[in-house]
C-alpha cells in the first residue's frame, strides 16, 4: 500500500512539473508575441511617409506630396536622352487609364548617369510636352543620389527611413511604388516597363 502511494505521489509531481513547463512556456511565447507587436508599432509610429515632402514642379509651382493622401503613386526619375526614355510613353499610357482609380505618377527628372539629363526645366517640360504628351506630375530636375540626393530620395532609398528596404537608384526610369498611407511597398529597376502586369496588378488591387 506504502508502495503504492508513493508511485502515485511520484505521478503527480511529475504531472504538476509538466503543466509548470508547459504554462512557462505559453508565458514566455505570449511576451515574444507581444514584443513583436510592440516593435511592430513602434516602427510603424517612426517610419516616415512622402507626405511630408513638397517639391517643386518644371513649372517652378510648389507640389505638396500631402495632397495624394489616399493614392497609390509610381515615382519614377527620368531623362530625355536615355535608351529607356521611351517608358515615357508607357508612363502616360498608364497615367492615362488609371488616373481616375486613386492612381498618379510623378517624375523627377535626373541628371546622374552619363549626363541623360542636360536640359533646363523648361526644356525637360518642352521636350516631353512635345515628344510624349506628357501631362502627368513632372517635377523639378533633382540629384537621385550622391552626396546631393533629394531628400525624398533619401527617403525611397534609405529603410531607416522608409520603413521597407534599403536600396539604390541604378539608372534612369527606376520605380517607387507608394500605397495610399504614404509608404514604399515596392521598387522596380529600370528595366521593368510601367506597363508590366505586376505595376498593374498592384494599381487595380
Amino acid at each position: 500500500m506504502k508502495k503504492i502511494i508513493i508511485v502515485m505521489a511520484s505521478a503527480l509531481m511529475l504531472i504538476s512539473c509538466k503543466e509548470t513547463k508547459n504554462n512557462t512556456n505559453k508565458i514566455n511565447t505570449e511576451k515574444d508575441s507581444v514584443k513583436n507587436e510592440t516593435a511592430l508599432v513602434q516602427n510603424q509610429e517612426t517610419m516616415e511617409n512622402i507626405y511630408q515632402f513638397n517639391v517643386k514642379t518644371l513649372t517652378g509651382e510648389d507640389f505638396d506630396f500631402s495632397s495624394l493622401k489616399g493614392k497609390k503613386i509610381l515615382v519614377v526619375n527620368t531623362a530625355s536622352k536615355c535608351g529607356f526614355t521611351p517608358q515615357y510613353e508607357d508612363l502616360q499610357k498608364l497615367y492615362d487609364t488609371y488616373k481616375n482609380d486613386n492612381f498618379t505618377i510623378v517624375g523627377f527628372p535626373a541628371n546622374n548617369f552619363n549626363q541623360q539629363e542636360p536640359g533646363t526645366n523648361s526644356e525637360i517640360a518642352s521636350f516631353c510636352q512635345e515628344n510624349y504628351g506628357v501631362t502627368f506630375p513632372m517635377m523639378a530636375k533633382i540629384s537621385v543620389k550622391g552626396e546631393d540626393m533629394h531628400p525624398l530620395y533619401q527617403f525611397l532609398t534609405q529603410k531607416r527611413k522608409n520603413g521597407f528596404k534599403d536600396s539604390e537608384v541604378k539608372w534612369n526610369f527606376q520605380k517607387y511604388l507608394i500605397d495610399e498611407n504614404g509608404h514604399v511597398v515596392n521598387v522596380y529597376l529600370s528595366k521593368t516597363l510601367p506597363t508590366d502586369e505586376a505595376i498593374v496588378n498592384w494599381i487595380k488591387g
